[in-house]
């Protein structure tokens, strides 16, 4: 068929057919799966040595210890099967207890590390919304 005997609603059909092939091939791959997402920055921070001077130190009544063990030991429920909803409701407490501390951590590589496993804990919990109060 030659130009001529081609309408104007179906030249426009092709190029629209044309450009959108072109679109499909040049957008950005895909991120990865949260899933994993989380585990590489799982495998990240548990080579992340923790903080010493930070041992046994709490902020606004939060031990930084036991905050850490915590989001841990949710994080792997989540990796290992899924966290049931009181699993969820304690991890995005964790997460309220992170955001109040992070920025009064004085120290920049606790303040890292604390950001890290913030990060970390949201992904895990990305899949469970917290209850309406």
């Amino acid at each position: 068929m030659t130009s001529g005997a081609v309408s104007p609603e179906r030249a426009v059909a092709a190029v629209r057919a044309v450009f959108d092939a072109v679109r499909l091939l040049l957008r950005p791959a895909p991120p990865p799966p949260p899933v994993q997402r989380l585990d590489r920055l799982w495998e990240a921070h548990l080579e992340t040595p923790f903080p010493e001077s930070f041992r046994g130190v709490d902020v606004d009544g939060v031990d930084l210890v036991l905050l850490d063990a915590n989001v841990a030991g949710l994080v792997l429920r989540e990796l290992n099967g899924g966290l049931d909803g009181d699993g969820a409701a304690v991890l995005w407490a964790c997460i309220a207890d992170l955001d109040a501390i992070v920025p009064r951590l004085n120290e920049e590589y606790c303040a890292a590390y604390y950001r890290r496993l913030r990060t970390v804990a949201a992904l895990a919990a990305g899949r469970h919304l917290p209850a309406a109060t």
